[in-house]
């Protein structure tokens, strides 16, 4: 099919929550992706997180076909083999505690999930979050998600839960009362504009949650599977997390979540909890290459290289619209004074895709194996986007 077609017959059927861009993606190797019309584009947005090792990856479409060609459908009422791997390598590789993992299908599922286990283990029922902070749009997920744009069609939501600023521990400190199940925050804000969190912020805040007892929920869902030059984000601040949420590049593209438990999270009852794909054979197949190739390619530590590289060559842009560039290893933000919707429209016709994360911030969640000279073209092509603009 052309692309005028599969635009037009997606057009047709999608639901239309989507603001879709005018092209159709067909094909992606590495770090390219291709359109129905064979142009090629340096992916910036990779799978908005999903695709940390790279479009079609020879070890993950091996592992999936292997698996497919064996079993791709076992609930969790029964053992499996690859579940079981992938559980004891993925409990290895986390950080120190988190030796039971739930399993499910997306990080709005993870984040769900740790916010029931942190009421069901605690006995009590407030949440707080952060201001700028995301999490989710079902509904327990996005009642810790900030945004009133993506909360208010929905209210009334999930009670229990508060906002206080990010950053900022005396807030916290005022919000964390003897009622408090959980703060649930990011290592790094994504979607809030690409805002890293003191280190000092980030230990504090577990100290009060040891404190006071509530559990500290760390929410890696874009953070975590190298993304910010480790294996984990909490790793930049030796965080302990009590529940930990991940998802997006679990399963090398595939859809993947998890919600890693630690012992100040009780024995959890029967049935309190379920997903009927969660943690199938396929995905957990996918998994096991995908934390294989993070280790024997070194991809957290290629990501806080890269993501130096880019950082500076971000920085060395002269322009007047640029406020600050930002960021952890491979998820970098250059904050604007313009809209960023054009920005990424014109980025896209010099063949680079990238994300927005607000309205004046232009995100890049290039794939950890991306080439630097490819880093280069995208840094070229931002210079040349802003050039002309005052």
């Amino acid at each position: 099919m052309n692309q005028e077609t599969i635009i037009s017959l997606e057009s047709a059927h999608t639901s239309g929550v989507y603001p879709k861009r005018p092209v159709a993606i067909v094909r992606g190797q590495g770090a390219r992706v291709w359109d129905a019309e064979g142009n090629e584009y340096i992916d910036c947005v990779g799978g908005q997180g999903a695709a940390n090792l790279g479009h079609a990856h020879p070890a993950i479409t091996a592992a999936i076909s292997a698996q497919a060609a064996c079993l791709t459908s076992c609930p969790e009422i029964f053992y499996n083999d690859r579940r079981a791997e992938f559980l004891a390598a993925l409990t290895q590789a986390a950080p120190a505690g988190l030796e039971r993992a739930f399993l499910c299908n997306s990080g709005a599922e993870a984040n769900e999930a740790a916010i029931k286990f942190a009421r069901l283990s605690t006995g009590r029922r407030q949440v707080v979050a952060t201001m700028r902070g995301f999490h989710g749009r079902t509904m327990g997920a996005l009642s810790a998600t900030w945004e009133p744009k993506y909360r208010e069609p929905f209210a009334p939501l999930v009670p229990g839960f508060s906002h206080v600023p990010y950053n900022d521990l005396e807030a916290l400190d005022s919000a964390i009362t003897t009622e408090t199940a959980a703060v649930l925050l990011e290592v790094v804000q994504g979607e809030g504009g690409v805002r890293p969190g003191d280190p000092e912020y980030l230990t504090g805040a577990q100290a009060l949650c040891r404190e006071r007892g509530a559990l500290l929920i760390v929410d890696e869902i874009q953070t975590g599977y190298g993304r910010t030059g480790r294996l984990f984000a909490s790793e930049h601040a030796a965080l302990a997390p009590d529940l930990l949420t991940v998802a997006k590049s679990m399963a090398g593209g595939l859809p993947m979540g998890a919600c890693l438990l630690g012992p100040r999270v009780g024995e959890l009852d029967k049935m309190t909890h379920g997903s009927t794909f969660g943690g199938n054979p396929l995905v957990c197949a996918a998994a096991l290459a995908a934390l294989d190739v993070m280790r024997r390619e070194q991809l957290p530590e290629r990501a806080a290289r890269l993501g130096d590289h880019l950082q500076t060559g971000l920085r060395a842009i002269e322009s007047p619209v640029i406020r600050e560039v930002r960021g952890l290893g491979l998820l970098v933000g250059v904050e604007l004074k313009v809209k960023v919707t054009p920005i990424l429209q014109a980025l896209q016709a010099r063949g680079v895709l990238a994300l927005p994360a607000g309205a004046t911030v232009l995100r890049l969640l290039p794939p950890l194996v991306i080439e630097s000279a490819d880093l280069d073209r995208v840094v070229d092509a931002v210079a040349g986007v802003l050039a002309n603009l005052k």
